[in-house]
Parts: structure tokens; C-alpha cells; sequence
């Protein structure tokens, strides 16, 4: 149980408030802040995968430079006895998942407004180049004051990375795949968009678009199924974001929103008119979707399959009566005699009326593959006129037209226009950021953004490890077109340089440290206690002999004395009193406890009259002075008889 641990000598953890599939988060007290904060912590069993290990710090890491209203603030990020930890900003609220099993679903102006601020945390994050890849409700809190904040960048990375074009884990939640992440190839920023068109979908619904018995086939829904128009579910919801999820969730990321920017748009737009119209930039894309009706039968139903939610919101549908039934297909059939009474009316004016002569239509020229201009010189020249109903990417020149309709040789009213899509010029694409990246994995990256490698050179450096891109031109987001190339300069390493080991014995710890900094070398430093005070820092020896040529880099141990107070012990002091110096010099000599310390004009004739300390067994220093008096012997002064 991990509750009243202690994590970098401030986090006690207090309370478990929430579990994933690789993390548990924990209510925690900062007691160097004296505030709240929540910390995430990987399972036990992914501790030891170094590969998620040091995705959740580098991560986090990534996150933490983050700067907006709508993301979670991350603060700290460490490793504790094999407990790897993320600190983050503690929110007071409820899941957005939360929120929707308790309401059924979202008043569609709240889920916009949710919607809009989930948007710009995308933005936010996209700007940085990270990618979410895990956008669900249960990763988005909302406060008790309706402030929206993403959460969980835990399996985020930016979308240069190669770990994501070759991994072989697929990471998210089966609900909320895009059909790339289902099938584990490339993905970028689109990916959040399409998971947060799903996350809308629900809030205004109250349930996803694609639901089975297990995972795969969920992921397998996304890929291939057609998906029901939330406006079929929830007939409330203007048309217009009805338009804006569908786009959203569109199974090419070519046809989704580009950027979280673009859709943030149309969600304000939304937001200020309901009735503005949500385009498309495909042709195709344009018509009015026909979807049939979903017929089941009630006694089909296995009411095991019916997911508790789902059922109690269809508990509170209301049931409409026979009675009100007859009546709607009465009036059904009503307006169908009223139509039919306009049709024959038509009819019979115009049989009535010979003179009146309507146009005759007009087949419609080939001008597909001419420019915008000739082909309305053509229409005009055949009684038509054009009109521009969008633009597609293509690799035609800017202002060709690829499709019209009606389509060549089918017969056009005079009327009405010719609708064309024009080409808005070849694709462009933005060149990832290859720094950093291995010359290998950025050759990959190039290929899965349509770009070729160009030239490679090479050069050293200190900070970029060998085989990785230093520099590349063009520079990352340099808008170019597809199939260009780019060149890269890539590092060779460390240049290795030589140097001479210079001699550090004798000298002080930090002058030989300075020394060898000067030549360019490190230094591992190792003490060596010693009770002499002389000596204190001076370097006893050196591991490698000076003037020895080594590479530049290379480190040298280098054991030093730090001198120490011995403590006192117990030593049996002699007696000297009465013996002449000659005599106690003899004896402490051979003793290493003691220092015999005589005044300086002593014969070693004079006898000793007292000693300190005094004679037995005594708490001293080893080594302790040993200070004795004399008494001078009487000498005879020589003379020289003249």
C-alpha cells in the first residue's frame, strides 16, 4: 500500500483518487509548499521496461515546458526505490467521462464550450510538437468552475519521433483509435482530432460511435465502418456541428481538420451561429449524406448485451403512442396529395401555355485539366458559367480544374453554373525535426512524410551523439513539397584530441583539480585520512603518471589526505624522573605514543627533575608531548695552563 509514502522528502502520498492502465494517481501533501498536488505513478510491472520507463520521464519532461490554462501543470518529475513518479497540478472536479454517465449526454452548447477549450490545449501541445494520443474523457478534468483541463500526456510524443513510426506497441484506447493508431502506422497531430472528434460525438449523444465485445473489434469498427450522423441520435444538434464531428472523424486524416487551430475556428464560429455552414475541402465531400435508417427488432435484443448506461437513457426516451403515430402518417399523406396537386398543376399550365419556352440544356464541355480561366471562357462560349465550389491538393498546377458537375457531356441547365473543384497546387508538407533524431530513424521519418534524405555530411560534436542529425536544410517546418529532399549534417562523435598528464602530487586538492580541468581531463577524487595536519589536502598519488599522453576527456583518480583529530587513548606514560636525557631519549624512542620534548639548552648529562604528563596509565593523543624539567649536572670549566 502506498499510502503515507514519503517521495522526494516532500510528497506523502494521502489518498488513491485514480488508476489507468500503466499509472495510479495519488492525492499527495507538499511539505515543502504546504499545498496539494497530485502524483502519478507507474505500475510495478512496467518499472523494470526500460523502454516506458524512460517514455514517462522524457515525457513528462516534454509537458512540463508547456504553458496553457487548459493543461494540466506538471511540477516535478523522480525515481524513488524502483517508484517512478510524475507531480502534477492536482485539479479539484470530475472526469468528462464522469460527467456524461451521470447526465446521459451534453446540452450541445456545454459540450462546445468543452469542446473549444479542449482545442486549445491540442493547439497548444501541437505547437510544441507533441502529440496527445490518448484524448478521452477520462483523461479530461473539468473544475467545479467549468474550466477544462487535459490531462495524462503519459503516452504522448512528438510526432518526429521515431519510436512511433516503428513501434510495435500500440498505445490508446481501443474507443477513441483513429483508424491509423488501430492499425499501428504513422500518425501526427490529426490523430488527436479525430479522438477528440469522438470525445464531442459522446458528450452530445451519451455514447461512442463504435462499440463491440473486445478491443480488436472496436479498433476494427473504426477502421472499416461507416459511422451514424450524431444528428440521427440527437436531433437537437444544429447541422453544423453535426458537419463539424463528421469531419472530425473521417477515417483519411487527409479529409479531417489539419490543425486543432483550424477546427478551434469553426468550433467558435459555431459558437457565435448555429446556422453557419461547416465546409469540406473535397468535392465529394459536399453532397448531402443519405444514410438508411437503423430498423431493429425488440425481440432480437439480448438484454446481457445492453450496456447499463445505454439502457437507462433509453428508459427515459419518451414512447410515442399508436395513436400519435396514425395521426403523423395521416399528415404524411396530407402534404404527399398537396405535392402531387402542385406537380399536375405545373404540368397542365405549361401544356396550356406552349409560348412559354424554357431553356434548352446545354452538354457540358470537357474543361477538366484546363485552367480556371479557359474553362469558364469555354462554358461561356457553350451558354454555361462557372463556379468555383472549392479547391483540392493535388499535383496539377494551381487553378486546374479536377472534377465538375455536372460532369463533362452530361446536359446542364443554362441556369444554373457548372461546379468546379480547382487544384490548390501540389501538397505542402512540413520538414519534421530531425535534431537529435539517428540518421537511420530520420531516413524513416522522411519516407513516412513523403521526403526524400538528400545529402550527408559529417562533423564533430561534443553534445550530439555519433550518428545523429546535427543540422538539416531545409529547417524544421520549412513548408516544402512532396518527394523533396533533405540534407542533414550528422555528428562523427567526440573529436578525440590528445593531452599530457600533468604531475599533481604534492599539490592541493583544488590546484590539481584546476590543473587538470585546464587539460581538458576529469578528475576522480578519493580521500585518504591522515592525523597529520601538514599534509591536509595534498595530493598523496595520481592514477595515471604525469607526462603520459592520454585522449582529451579521459579521467584521472587523483587520492588526497584530509587530515582528522585522532581521539584520545589510553597510554601508560614511563617514568622519567631521575634518569638523565640520554637515558628517556633511549626509551622514547622506541615508543610511538609519546613525544619527549626537552628544553633546547639540556646536556644529555642533565638529570630529569619532572615530567607532564605524569607517570602511569593516561587519556591522551597518541603521539602526546611528553614536556620534562632538569637539573643541570655541575660542569668544571676547562683552563690552559699558559
Amino acid at each position: 500500500m502506498m499510502i503515507g509514502t514519503m517521495l522526494g522528502d516532500r510528497y506523502e502520498l494521502i489518498e488513491k483518487i485514480g488508476e489507468g492502465g500503466m499509472a495510479e494517481v495519488y492525492k499527495a501533501k507538499c511539505h515543502k509548499l504546504n499545498r496539494f498536488d497530485a502524483v502519478k505513478i507507474l505500475k510495478k510491472e512496467y518499472s523494470t521496461d526500460s523502454e516506458l520507463v524512460d517514455k514517462f520521464k522524457k515525457e513528462a519532461t516534454a509537458i512540463a515546458n508547456l504553458s496553457d490554462n487548459n493543461i494540466v501543470n506538471i511540477f516535478d518529475v523522480g525515481t524513488q526505490d524502483e517508484i517512478n513518479y510524475i507531480v502534477m497540478e492536482y485539479v479539484k472536479g470530475k472526469t468528462l467521462k464522469q460527467i456524461v454517465k451521470e447526465n446521459g449526454s451534453i446540452p450541445y452548447k456545454v459540450a462546445i464550450d468543452i469542446a473549444i477549450q479542449i482545442s486549445k490545449a491540442l493547439d497548444c501541445a501541437h505547437r510544441n510538437n507533441i502529440i496527445h494520443r490518448d484524448v478521452k474523457p477520462q483523461n479530461i478534468l473539468v473544475t467545479e468552475e467549468g474550466v477544462v483541463k487535459v490531462t495524462d500526456f503519459g503516452i504522448a510524443k512528438s510526432p518526429d519521433s521515431a519510436t512511433i513510426a516503428n513501434s510495435k506497441r500500440i498505445l490508446g484506447s481501443a474507443h477513441y483509435f483513429s483508424p491509423e493508431q488501430a492499425k499501428g502506422t504513422y500518425i501526427d497531430c490529426r490523430t488527436d482530432l479525430y479522438s477528440l472528434g469522438i470525445v464531442i460525438y459522446e458528450m452530445v449523444t451519451g455514447r461512442v460511435p463504435f462499440d463491440a465485445d473486445s478491443p480488436v473489434s472496436v479498433a476494427l469498427k473504426h477502421i472499416q465502418e461507416p459511422v451514424v450522423p450524431p444528428k440521427q441520435i440527437n436531433s437537437d444538434i444544429p447541422e453544423s456541428l453535426n458537419r463539424l464531428i463528421l469531419k472530425c472523424i473521417e477515417k483519411e486524416p487527409i479529409k479531417r481538420y489539419q490543425s486543432a487551430k483550424e477546427l478551434l475556428n469553426d468550433l467558435l464560429r459555431i459558437q457565435r451561429d448555429e446556422n453557419c455552414e461547416i465546409v469540406y475541402n473535397s468535392f465529394d465531400e459536399d453532397h448531402t449524406r443519405i444514410m438508411q435508417p437503423v430498423s431493429i427488432d425488440e425481440d432480437e435484443i439480448n438484454e446481457d448485451d445492453i450496456d447499463e448506461d445505454d439502457a437507462d437513457e433509453d428508459r427515459k426516451k419518451p414512447k410515442i403512442s399508436s395513436k400519435k403515430k396514425k395521426g403523423i402518417i395521416l399528415s404524411l399523406v396530407a402534404v404527399l396529395v398537396i405535392a402531387l396537386g402542385v406537380i399536375t398543376a405545373a404540368a397542365i399550365s405549361k401544356a396550356m401555355n406552349p409560348g412559354i419556352k424554357q431553356k434548352d440544356k446545354v452538354n457540358v464541355p470537357k474543361i477538366v485539366g484546363l485552367l480556371q480561366e479557359d474553362a469558364s471562357k469555354l462554358l461561356e462560349q457553350n451558354g454555361l458559367k462557372l463556379e468555383v465550389a472549392g479547391t483540392d491538393k493535388s499535383d496539377k498546377s494551381e487553378g486546374t480544374v479536377l472534377k465538375c458537375f455536372p460532369e463533362e457531356g452530361t446536359p446542364a441547365d443554362p441556369e444554373k453554373p457548372v461546379r468546379v473543384i480547382l487544384s490548390g497546387g501540389t501538397p505542402k508538407i512540413k520538414v519534421p525535426d530531425l535534431k537529435d533524431v539517428d540518421i537511420k530513424s530520420a531516413k524513416d521519418m522522411l519516407a513516412n512524410y513523403g521526403l526524400e534524405l538528400g545529402n550527408i555530411d559529417q562533423q564533430f560534436s561534443d553534445t550530439i551523439a555519433k550518428d545523429s542529425v546535427i543540422s538539416q536544410n531545409p529547417a524544421a517546418d520549412t513548408e516544402v513539397s512532396k518527394g523533396d529532399k533533405v540534407n542533414v549534417v550528422v555528428s562523427k562523435g567526440k573529436e578525440v584530441v590528445n593531452t599530457k598528464v600533468p604531475n599533481v602530487v604534492g599539490l592541493n586538492i583544488d590546484d590539481a583539480e584546476a590543473l587538470l580541468k585546464s587539460r581538458k581531463l576529469n578528475i576522480n577524487k578519493v580521500s585518504e585520512q591522515t592525523s597529520n595536519k601538514d599534509i591536509d589536502k595534498k595530493v598523496k598519488s595520481q592514477s595515471i603518471e604525469a607526462e603520459v599522453d592520454i585522449r582529451e576527456g579521459q579521467t584521472i583518480t587523483v587520492t588526497y589526505y584530509v587530515y582528522k583529530e585522532p581521539e584520545d587513548v589510553d597510554v601508560n606514560i614511563p617514568n622519567f624522573e631521575g634518569m638523565t636525557i640520554k637515558a628517556a631519549q633511549e626509551i622514547a624512542s622506541k615508543r610511538k605514543d609519546i613525544n619527549l620534548v626537552i628544553p633546547k639548552d639540556a646536556k644529555k648529562d642533565d638529570i630529569i627533575k619532572d615530567q607532564d604528563p605524569k607517570e602511569g596509565i593516561r587519556k591522551v593523543k597518541p603521539g602526546t608531548k611528553l614536556t620534562v624539567t632538569i637539573t643541570a649536572v655541575e660542569r668544571q670549566s676547562e683552563t690552559k695552563e699558559p
